[in-house]
């Protein structure tokens, strides 16, 4: 998918110089190297640093699904992003998002706060600086979310993060927030969450029926687990 049309092909012919690693050669074809897996040079596994010799053939596998994480699944998102941001914070993932950050501080706050950036911007996966991304495919949410969990399989705790700035929840007793609530409101319903960031209130009553399906299909993508 990432090949322009001329290009879609199995093989592509390249000229050893002597200075271009594997990697670059790959990255010429027009795929970020966040999106390869295993490269293999005569049946053995080689490092992107590989320099090709007159005659060898490299094969150049996608990511491996489910793709391992080097600790929490915790993400950034770029400005294009933000739907699928509010959806995965529903699922009470850790997905930070600013909608307006730049390329360059987008890989700083990454790298620092060792977030995998999500972007459909190759350009920005190609960043030297970055130390993991992802490249996010479909153009509607929905399948951009099943993408998402697809690749990386995170654990899901819905309904345990604020889908407004990102914060956590924590269960809040009814008379704090009682002033904060409509009559209606305070009638209906007893549990009560309060971001522990923002301040922001919520309760289960407040979720829509479109919020409730899209939590739903997203357990039914991840096997319909969470944890304990």
């Amino acid at each position: 998918m990432f090949l322009p049309v001329s290009r879609r092909q199995e093989w592509h012919e390249v000229t050893p110089d002597g200075t271009s690693t594997l990697g670059h050669h790959v990255e010429s074809t027009g795929i970020p190297l966040t999106e390869v897996g295993p490269l293999t040079v005569s049946g053995r596994l080689v490092p992107v640093s590989y320099q090709l010799a007159p005659g060898d053939v490299a094969e150049v596998a996608a990511m491996p699904r489910p793709q391992p994480l080097p600790g929490d699944a915790r993400f950034l998102l770029d400005v294009h992003l933000g739907t699928l941001a509010r959806r995965l914070r529903l699922l009470g993932l850790d997905a930070a998002y600013h909608n307006d950050m730049d390329d360059p501080a987008l890989v700083a706050q990454a790298n620092a706060e060792h977030r995998v950036l999500l972007t459909q911007d190759r350009g920005l996966l190609r960043r030297r600086a970055l130390w993991l991304g992802a490249y996010v495919r479909g153009s509607d949410p929905a399948d951009q979310l099943r993408d998402l969990l697809g690749r990386f399989s995170p654990p899901l705790r819905p309904w345990s993060r604020c889908t407004a700035c990102n914060g956590e929840l924590d269960p809040v007793d009814k008379g704090e927030v009682a002033p904060m609530l409509e009559s209606g409101t305070r009638r209906s319903y007893d549990a009560y969450g309060r971001c522990r960031d923002c301040g922001q209130v919520y309760w289960r009553g407040a979720h829509s029926g479109r919020l409730e399906e899209i939590v739903r299909s997203a357990l039914s993508w991840a096997g319909g687990t969470t944890p304990g």
